[in-house]
């Protein structure tokens, strides 16, 4: 298991990397450790609640888990409440850990949260069910559940 600093460090490292506009990018397997090490870390999920409904989700600590949608099902319309609701589970320096089905929108959140203040905004890499493989399915190359973590289905 790693350390907290060698957690963030890393994360920091991909920033760099990558020229991210928020704290870090952090793998699925890191982002359990950290869920683990830090209580006051908050996972965000901001797929629809329609993926909720039919995936499933992640099983972390409690109080860990947050659901936020960053778009609205149906039509994909922007949650113009998401910073409010983000204020309601998490502080401006809260850990907070973004993630979605495959990385697009978690990266969209941690930069708007990272413009609204909130300092340790991280993308989870690779997503909730990953990349899609060369039959168009997920969950079998990357991703949260293909990494084998916790999470319960539909």
């Amino acid at each position: 298991m790693s350390t907290l600093e060698q957690l963030y460090a890393q994360a920091g490292k991909r920033r760099v990397e990558n020229q991210l506009p928020y704290a870090g990018a952090i793998s699925p397997a890191e982002a359990f450790e950290l869920l683990q090490l830090d209580p006051r870390t908050r996972l965000v999920d901001v797929r629809t609640r329609a993926e909720l409904d039919w995936v499933g989700r992640p099983v972390i600590g409690d109080g860990q888990y947050a659901h936020i949608e960053w778009t609205r099902y149906p039509g994909g319309v922007p949650n113009p409440e998401f910073l409010d609701q983000l204020g309601k589970v998490a502080t401006p320096d809260t850990p907070v850990l973004f993630l979605c089905r495959s990385a697009a929108r978690s990266k969209l959140a941690a930069i708007a949260a990272t413009q609204a203040g909130f300092t340790q905004a991280f993308d989870l890499l690779e997503g909730f069910e990953g990349d899609k493989d060369g039959q168009g399915h997920r969950k079998t190359v990357s991703g949260w559940c293909f990494r084998g973590l916790p999470w319960i289905g539909a």
